[in-house]
């Protein structure tokens, strides 16, 4: 028995590849021979050799040389099949051209949608995740399996990225049980108008990189996609998930000239979980048993008021010692930062996707639920203006209102030096951007 692989195809002779009953012809030797036209034959063996006597015919001729495969026609002859439509996916290899008949735009035909699939059978008509980097990603799939919009659009300018990311979330609805419409593009325009728009676009940050080093550039880009989203979609809420996140949320605001109840940021969502989880291993619990909000910055002014975090019912306070408590907030705040250190290329993007997505559905199902988000303050806590992180109660069309609670001194003053750190950040943007 011999093995026939995709090498034996350019030496085949006479158009022809003929192989042994016994011997074993590749899938992928199979596809390239029909691409060149090559027919590949299997040689029939025949009887044993008799000799012939005076008294005896000649033993029979071998059958006659066959196609591989092939099928009798109407007058017995056998013909080749035809060339698979389209050639089979296994010649397919990251990076290889792909046959028009499985390019994206053979895949984004207009197609009749599905009546559960329509908007009037979910509780959103569509969201669009801007940036399909690891955060975007994430923040579509778990959009996605909330099963409650009718649509998700990736969008992405890296061509076929968003694309390739939304097919393959759709490959999983059977797994997930899910039936949300996916779709990846690569601009706004082609989105289409949205509910909500969630910006995750933007540079990640590197090793030894702090937030505001990305300022500049970041908001080039977060200031251009505000613009666009608003005006395709003037009553959009904007949830931005870009670094530096206040920074990035006050600009967003400004560039897309949206009422600020409907320009938002993820941080404190993401910041409260983490403390969560690390607070729920410090002490033995599982993490949903960890009531505590993080509030201020997204960085080094994030405040997690103590006075109010709880750990199945008990104050954090007497459930651990003092010490371990400072050195969880202080390993919470830092968190990103000790990420970025292990991964060596890249960011987190987990429970950033996942806290981006926590806090649209909450807005989608019109919750009323109280998170941790960034948003522009009014006097609550004594901040005359500008955005930071508080307790916000959130709604189908963004900030209902934010929630005051019952801090003490030391934390006030902490989420009040937070929101004046950022606004002096803020002031230091604007300076640059209008330089530049």
């Amino acid at each position: 028995m011999t093995v026939f692989g995709v090498d034996a195809v350019p030496s085949a002779g006479a158009g022809e590849l003929v192989v042994g009953a016994k011997d074993i012809v590749t899938p992928l030797a199979r596809e390239l021979a029909r691409e060149r036209g090559i027919t590949i034959v299997v040689a029939s063996a025949g009887p044993p050799s008799i000799p012939a006597t005076a008294n005896q015919s000649p033993p029979p001729a071998p059958a006659a040389v066959a196609p591989m495969f092939a099928r009798p026609s109407s007058n017995g002859s056998h013909t080749a099949p035809p060339p698979l439509e389209p050639p089979a996916p296994a010649l397919y290899r990251r990076g290889a051209p792909l046959h028009p008949a499985v390019a994206p735009a053979a895949l984004h035909q207009p197609r009749i949608p599905r009546p559960e699939l329509t908007s009037a059978a979910k509780s959103v008509g569509r969201v669009v995740v801007v940036g399909a980097g690891h955060v975007g990603m994430i923040t579509a799939m778990k959009l996605a399996e909330a099963n409650i919009i009718a649509e998700v659009v990736l969008v992405d300018i890296a061509e076929g990225l968003a694309a390739g990311i939304a097919l393959d979330l759709t490959h999983s609805t059977a797994l997930l049980g899910f039936g949300t419409t996916i779709r990846g593009v690569t601009s706004l325009a082609e989105a289409g108008p949205a509910d909500y728009v969630v910006i995750t676009a933007g540079r990640a940050r590197q090793p030894g990189m702090s937030r505001t080093d990305l300022v500049e550039v970041n908001a080039g880009i977060v200031g251009a996609l505000a613009r666009e989203a608003a005006a395709i979609s003037p009553q959009t809420v904007l949830l931005v998930v870009t670094n530096p996140l206040d920074e990035m949320t006050h600009h967003a605001w400004q560039a897309s000239g949206l009422p600020a109840e409907r320009v938002i940021g993820m941080a404190g969502v993401l910041d409260s979980s983490r403390f969560q989880a690390l607070a729920g291993l410090a002490a033995d619990s599982p993490a949903s048993t960890v009531n505590a909000l993080a509030l201020g910055s997204h960085g080094d002014e994030m405040v997690i008021p103590l006075s109010q975090a709880r750990v199945a019912g008990t104050a954090i306070t007497q459930a651990l010692p003092n010490a371990q408590v400072t050195a969880l907030v202080d390993r919470a705040r830092n968190s990103g930062a000790e990420i970025v250190g292990l991964l060596k290329s890249g960011s987190a993007f987990f429970a950033p996707g996942a806290s981006a997505a926590r806090m649209v559905l909450a807005m989608a199902t019109d919750s009323d639920q109280i998170l941790p988000a960034t948003v522009r303050a009014r006097g609550q806590y004594g901040i005359t203006d500008g955005y930071v992180g508080l307790p916000a109660r959130l709604g189908r069309n963004g900030l209902r209102e934010i929630v005051e609670m019952p801090l003490t001194p030391d934390e006030l003053t902490a989420v009040r030096t937070a929101a004046t750190r950022i606004s002096e950040r803020v002031a230091d943007l604007e300076r640059v951007t209008a330089a530049s």
